[in-house]
């Protein structure tokens, strides 16, 4: 389900849940973590193919990863920024002294940029309010600190800084990916019918969030992260952070202290992005 004239990428399903363990495992997986894994799966082939990287090889089943739980020193959900995906991880680039969310975007979002710029391109290109389109540009950049749970993490870390329309559309696009809304243009997409089967059911906190996001005044919002997010991944889709620096400068309440420096409740999180190396 993509939109007219625009290329989106293809999925062998075969291939991907050979990938997960076969179709044994890939069954007894929640739909959540079927999409985590799909989600995951189509990051690593956008960065690859918009680098002109070889093909992604195939990923280790389940059973493959949890025998090597106990030989490894970091675990699956951590950060894009804590881990190498193969060999060791590279030195990053030293952060200015007061560094401000287009610094993160240069030097600590790497993983994850490509995406969020398709995905904010799209729902300017589709006429979203500024709240969506920074929602869209926000959305999954967290992943570069923690993937699990995404949506309540990124929306914890942005909170300080944004709307709250657009906390609540990154906070809750996550649980919003499930449940069709086709007079919102949201169709349940059939990649996942494919991939998970027709009679999938979410995590039980997962459809009590829907359901009270579904009568929120608000809803619209994080519908249309979702709706402007799952097709986003075209690596002949060249987008520019630049296209948002209006949007981020009206929208993103950048601290004089530097983020990580201003003394609010996440400037933790900020500086865990900021220095992934530090022992303590």
């Amino acid at each position: 389900m993509s939109a007219k004239g625009e290329t989106t990428m293809q999925v062998d399903r075969r291939a991907f849940i050979a990938s997960v363990g076969g179709a044994a495992i890939f069954g007894a997986m929640s739909a959540e973590a079927k999409a985590d894994a799909l989600e995951h799966h189509l990051l690593q082939r956008l960065n690859d193919e918009a680098g002109g990287s070889a093909p992604v090889k195939r990923a280790p089943t389940v059973a493959e990863i949890e025998a090597q739980i106990d030989t490894r020193s970091t675990r699956r959900g951590v950060g894009n920024l804590f881990a190498a995906r193969a060999g060791n991880v590279q030195r990053l680039a030293p952060m200015p002294a007061q560094p401000t969310l287009i610094d993160f975007f240069r030097l600590r979002f790497m993983a994850t940029s490509n995406h969020v710029l398709q995905s904010a391109n799209r729902a300017m290109k589709n006429g979203m309010s500024e709240d969506v389109i920074l929602a869209c540009l926000l959305h999954d950049v967290v992943q570069e600190l923690i993937k699990v749970d995404h949506g309540w993490w990124g929306a914890q870390l942005f909170e300080p800084y944004v709307s709250q329309k657009t906390t609540f559309a990154i906070r809750y696009h996550q649980a919003l990916r499930f449940y069709a809304d086709e007079a919102n243009g949201y169709e349940y997409p059939e990649l996942y019918r494919q991939m998970f089967g027709s009679d999938y059911q979410p995590e039980p906190y997962i459809d009590a969030t829907y359901r009270k996001v579904r009568k929120h005044k608000w809803y619209i919002e994080p519908r249309m992260v979702t709706v402007n997010d799952l097709y986003a991944f075209d690596p002949n889709v060249k987008v520019e952070l630049e296209q948002f620096t209006d949007i981020i400068g009206r929208g993103f309440r950048q601290p004089q202290e530097g983020l990580g420096f201003d003394q609010t409740p996440v400037a933790h999180m900020w500086r865990s992005l900021m220095r992934p190396d530090s022992p303590l």
